[in-house]
C-alpha cells in the first residue's frame, strides 16, 4: 500500500512539474503553438485599423506579420478597449501590445521592444478656428481619447494647460473625436502626431496642427513585465526587417517615413 501511494504520489508530482513548466514557458516565450496574439485598437489608423475591404491592416500589423513571417508563426490580430490593455496582457489573452504604443512614463510596467518610431502629442483644431496657439485653448472644449499618451501628457506635465480648458472630454476612439471635432462639438483634439496627419490627409481641408507638441515620445511594443524572451526575438527581427527595407517600405506606405527610428546598421 505504501508503494503504491508513493508512487501516486510521484505521479502527481510529475503532472504538476509538466504543468508548471507549460505555464513557465507561455511567461517566457509568448508564444504558444505558433500563433502571436496581437493585441491593438482597430480604429488607430495609419497603426492599426479596418480597411475598405473588412480587413484589419495598418504599418504596426504588417510589421508584426513580417515578424510572424520570419519566425514560421501565425498572427492573430486581437482587436482590444484601449483601455483595457493592461487587463488583456496580464491575463495572457494577447501576447504584447502592438498599435502606437507609447513607451516613455511605461518603462517600469511592460517589458519593451526597442522603439521604431519618434512621436509626439499635438493639438488638432478647425482651420478656421481662430485657435493658433496653446494660449488659445482656455475656456475651450477638449477632445482625448481614454488611457492615451496624450490623456497621460494632459493629467501629468501639461497639467496646467489642461487645467484652462472649459472640458477635458474623453473617447473610446479617436474617429468619434474627430468626428466631434469636424460637428462643432469640440474644439481641439489631443492626439498622436501620426494619427493627426492621417485624420486630417483623409478628411481633406479643415484642420490643422498648432505649431507647438505637447510632448515628445516613442513607439514600441510592449510585452507582459519580464517577456524578454519574447523581446528579443522581435528586436533581432525589427533588425532585420530594417536592414532589408521592410520597414522604411511600410513607413513610406503609410505616411510616417519622416516619424520612423528604426534605420538599417
Amino acid at each position: 500500500m505504501m508503494k503504491k501511494f508513493m508512487a501516486a504520489a510521484m505521479a502527481v508530482l510529475m503532472v504538476a512539474g509538466l504543468a508548471g513548466c507549460g505555464a513557465s514557458n507561455k511567461v517566457e516565450t509568448g508564444v504558444e503553438d505558433g500563433v502571436l496574439t496581437v493585441g491593438f485598437d482597430a480604429e488607430y489608423p495609419p497603426y492599426g485599423y479596418m480597411d475598405e475591404n473588412g480587413e484589419y491592416t495598418g504599418f504596426d500589423l504588417e510589421l508584426a506579420e513580417a515578424v510572424c513571417e520570419m519566425e514560421g508563426w501565425k498572427l492573430e490580430k486581437k482587436p482590444i478597449n484601449w483601455d483595457s490593455k493592461d487587463a488583456e496582457l496580464n491575463s495572457g489573452a494577447i501576447d504584447c501590445i502592438w498599435n502606437g504604443f507609447t513607451r516613455n512614463g511605461r518603462e517600469d510596467d511592460y517589458t519593451f521592444s526597442v522603439s521604431y518610431v519618434d512621436n509626439s502629442q499635438v493639438m488638432v483644431v478647425a482651420a478656421d478656428s481662430g485657435i493658433a496657439s496653446f494660449d488659445d485653448l482656455a475656456g475651450k472644449k477638449v477632445g482625448v481619447q481614454q488611457a492615451s499618451a496624450a490623456l497621460d501628457v494632459l493629467e501629468g506635465d501639461q497639467a496646467e494647460l489642461s487645467a484652462t480648458f472649459a472640458s477635458l472630454d474623453q473617447f473610446a476612439d479617436y474617429n468619434t473625436a474627430f468626428t466631434e471635432l469636424q460637428a462643432g462639438a469640440l474644439d481641439a483634439l489631443a492626439i498622436d502626431i501620426g494619427v493627426a496627419k492621417y485624420q486630417i490627409n483623409s478628411r481633406g481641408d479643415g484642420f490643422v496642427m498648432l505649431d507647438d507638441a505637447l510632448n515628445a515620445e516613442e513607439y514600441a511594443v510592449g510585452f507582459k513585465k519580464g517577456n524578454q524572451t519574447l523581446a528579443d526575438t522581435v528586436n533581432k527581427d525589427l533588425a532585420a526587417l530594417a536592414k532589408d527595407g521592410t520597414v522604411a517600405e511600410l513607413a513610406e506606405k503609410y505616411g510616417i517615413a519622416d516619424m520612423v527610428s528604426l534605420k538599417a546598421e
